[in-house]
């Protein structure tokens, strides 16, 4: 079994401080913190520098840091004071003229506030834009081998929904059905919050499960995915057919599947991810079903479901081997149903890897249900 090195990650991004134009960098995104540290609580900051990196934290953390972060510098305080207080001071320690701060992080009253206590110094704050997020775009060996177990636990999940499918099951039951069975799994819990979507619920790309029956019409929609112990998430969707499906149901899953699957083969190292989402995005169009697929064809996933990889019409990245991205096509069609169809996909050297293995043929989509 792989282990997350800390340190090398650190020392990755402290390399990239100078071309940032920073001398250090104040870390509070709670993710990103993890990512560098393996501490998995909150309301704790890293403070990354050429000669110190010391996590601030305070008195409820104390003996958790002691246990997750071995090595590293930790300082606590108590009530009397505020991790503002604590950047600050260390800020001035170092003598940092140029300190660096997550601009997509701290909150504009945040930074204000840590900007009055360094007036009479001649620092001078700098908010950075995703220089951690980009380095967690391409995943290590350990990370790797946490994602596979997240989608191993999100498949084991949904293969007890899958089987145990009854008419009087209302979308918020099956919802219920599935985070329990991925805890029994060994999950410690949903990646997100599961979309269960039955016919019309189905044509909203975020649906919240309600009430309705499954036996309502014939399209049910699961978007899901299963947190693992070391926090890091899958992200599946997948449509089972309940009944008998109308000519349009067949035309538009078959639509959605051939455009999944000529986006997949075309994932690999060097493509430009705005290419991959034009080809399915363009094949969609093709078909008549254009106005009715209005997201991006996929994101990055880790320790956040939403990581800073995206494929879309914007994107200005280019996939590199480690990456791991969703590919998730949808049409939905406002009052009748919606598909979408999304696997897990890592890239590789040579090209791209399936990480998911839940069926997908539209043969392999009816779901009997028990009697």
């Amino acid at each position: 079994m792989n282990e997350p090195n800390y340190e090398a990650r650190r020392g990755k991004l402290i390399k990239k401080f100078r071309e940032a134009e920073i001398d250090c960098l104040l870390i509070s995104g709670v993710s990103n913190v993890r990512y560098l540290t393996g501490f998995t609580g909150d309301s704790s900051w890293l403070f990354l520098s050429g000669q110190h990196q010391i996590l601030m934290s305070d008195t409820r953390y104390e003996t958790q840091l002691e246990a997750e972060c071995p090595g590293l510098d930790v300082e606590i305080r108590d009530a009397s004071s505020t991790i503002l207080d604590m950047s600050a001071k260390l800020i001035l320690k170092s003598k940092a003229k140029r300190p660096g701060v997550e601009g997509d992080q701290l909150t504009v009253s945040q930074y204000a506030a840590l900007e009055s206590r360094l007036t009479d110094s001649p620092a001078k704050l700098i908010p950075t834009s995703g220089l951690v997020e980009r380095q967690r775009e391409v995943k290590d060996k350990y990370e790797l081998e946490q994602i596979r177990e997240a989608v191993h636990i999100a498949e084991r999940g949904i293969s007890v929904v899958r089987s145990s499918l009854r008419p009087n099951q209302t979308e918020t039951e099956i919802r219920y059905l599935l985070e329990a069975s991925m805890l029994d799994f060994g999950g410690t819990g949903p990646a997100f919050e599961p979309i269960i979507g039955v016919g019309p619920t189905a044509a909203l790309p975020h649906a919240h499960a309600g009430m309705r029956l499954v036996s309502e019409h014939p399209v049910l929609l699961v978007d899901w995915g299963a947190q693992n112990h070391s926090g890091y998430r899958s992200d599946l969707t997948r449509v089972f057919i309940t009944g008998k499906p109308t000519k349009q149901i067949e035309q538009v899953y078959k639509v959605v599947l051939a455009a999944q699957q000529a986006a997949i083969k075309a994932i690999r190292p060097g493509t430009a991810c705005v290419d991959v989402d034009r080809i399915a995005r363009g094949m969609i169009a093709d078909a008549g079903f254009g106005k009715f697929f209005g997201h991006g064809l996929g994101h990055g996933f880790g320790l956040d479901i939403h990581e800073s990889l995206r494929m879309s019409p914007l994107s200005k990245q280019t996939f590199e081997p480690g990456m791991v991205v969703t590919v998730e096509p949808g049409i939905y069609l406002p009052g009748k149903f919606g598909v979408r169809i999304e696997d897990d996909i890592l890239v590789t050297a040579q090209g791209c890897e399936v990480l998911s293995s839940v069926p997908r043929e539209f043969e392999e989509a009816f779901v009997p249900f028990l009697a």
